[in-house]
């Protein structure tokens, strides 16, 4: 199965380090960032987790929750999360999926042969409180992943969805953003972006972030 951008996140019950899951439900109104990892007692999925867990204050003003995922068992993600806690100096409080049967890779096409056969590549799906996917990320399995990014796309998404702006390169939460080309018409400009703008190319319109 393919997942695209706009496409509802596959529902899912599966087992996990916090007992057995059903993945819609514990979603609730949430954003979530679900991620897989390839293995337990792995170093470069040990540090992710630990950067993860020290994200929860992060995430908890965005309105988030993370959830992790590895094709191993309940009960190694429960004897794993205790190392994660000891090396990277946190506490995990997030579940961590026990997907052995690959139910749930399959769903969100986590395995890709090519990398492994056996195990998760480094999947990352930001997945709004409608349960769409809104941000799909795969990583090699040697290349640890840039939770700063995590952030900020979900600064840009929640940005975007409140206001009609356009988020530019290396955009940061209070840098300017952009006019959308489907807006044209200089009243509505003015009322939606009383700030005004400058454009230093008819179809590059800058204009202040509005205030969330």
């Amino acid at each position: 199965m393919t997942l695209r951008l706009g496409d509802i996140a596959p529902d899912f019950e599966q087992d996990s380090s916090i007992g057995t899951l059903k993945f819609h439900e514990w979603a609730g109104n949430s954003w979530v960032v679900l991620f897989s990892h390839p293995a337990d007692f792995t170093p470069v999925c040990t540090t992710e987790l630990g950067l993860t867990a020290k994200l929860k204050p992060e995430f908890d003003k965005r309105n988030v929750k993370a959830i992790a995922l590895s094709v191993d068992a309940a009960e190694s993600h429960v004897k794993w999360i205790k190392d994660i806690e000891d090396t990277q100096n946190t506490v995990v409080g997030f579940p961590i999926v026990a997907d052995a049967d690959k139910k749930v890779a399959a769903l969100y096409d986590m395995i890709h042969p090519n990398q492994s056969e056996t195990v998760t590549v480094r999947s990352l799906f930001i997945i709004d409180p409608n349960k769409k996917v809104r941000l799909i990320i795969t990583y090699p399995l040697t290349t640890g992943r840039n939770f700063d990014e995590v952030l900020r796309v979900l600064d840009a998404l929640q940005l975007t969805d409140g206001y009609t702006v356009a988020t530019p390169g290396n955009w940061r939460d209070g840098d300017d953003v952009i006019i959308p080309l489907s807006i044209k018409d200089e009243e509505v400009i003015k009322q939606k972006y009383p700030k005004g703008y400058t454009a230093p190319r008819p179809y590059l319109r800058i204009t202040p972030q509005p205030n969330k």
